[in-house]
């Protein structure tokens, strides 16, 4: 099953949909999965790279669907779906060893066109990104990519409010460090 392409950002799951879902109701589990499955796939895209994210983004889902008499309400749903999601990410890549990267293919131009020049700086922050270590990954994800706030990232990742904010300025500095490495 694809990941929806609607923009559903803005939706939020309410307390009866995750009831009703959490029963079995077909209809709540379609909406719950249509409104956050563009988030949860662009988590694990940015976690796990895109040859793995289909398959991860649905085990987050089997996942979600079997444990929703779980979410226990404390922190927005969305909040809980991404702490699953980003574990099964944290999961995938301890039993892999090793960090996907990414090879811009380019062939030889005349010219360098503002796009190829554009794609170049995309494809080494993504290199950068993928190098880093996997919970400063997640941090970093969570916030420039979901527009999480410090506090739903600390309930997320279960970690306290203030190391979010040390964790992400360590992933922004290292990440400048690994993108100016390789564009020497």
């Amino acid at each position: 099953m694809e990941p929806s392409h609607e923009n559903t950002a803005q939706n939020s799951i309410d307390e009866p949909t995750v009831q009703a879902a959490s029963v079995g109701d077909r209809r709540a589990l379609r909406d719950i999965y249509e409104a956050t499955s563009d988030r949860v796939y662009r988590l694990m895209v940015r976690m796990v790279g895109i040859q793995d994210a289909d398959d991860l983004t649905q085990q987050v889902y089997v996942r979600a669907f079997s444990k929703l008499s779980q979410f226990s309400g404390d922190s927005k749903f969305e909040t809980w779906l991404y702490r699953l999601a980003t574990n099964e990410a944290l999961q995938h890549l301890r039993r892999e060893k090793h960090r996907r990267t990414k090879e811009l293919i380019v062939e030889p131009a005349m010219g360098a066109t503002d796009q190829v020049e554009q794609d170049e700086r995309v494809e080494m922050v993504r290199h950068a990104l993928d190098q880093l270590d996997p919970e400063l990954r997640a941090i970093f994800t969570l916030k420039e990519e979901s527009g999480l706030s410090y506090q739903e990232i600390a309930q997320t990742l279960d970690i306290p409010e203030g190391t979010v904010g040390s964790r992400l300025t360590r992933a922004r500095r290292e990440l400048r460090r690994l993108v100016e490495d390789r564009g020497e």
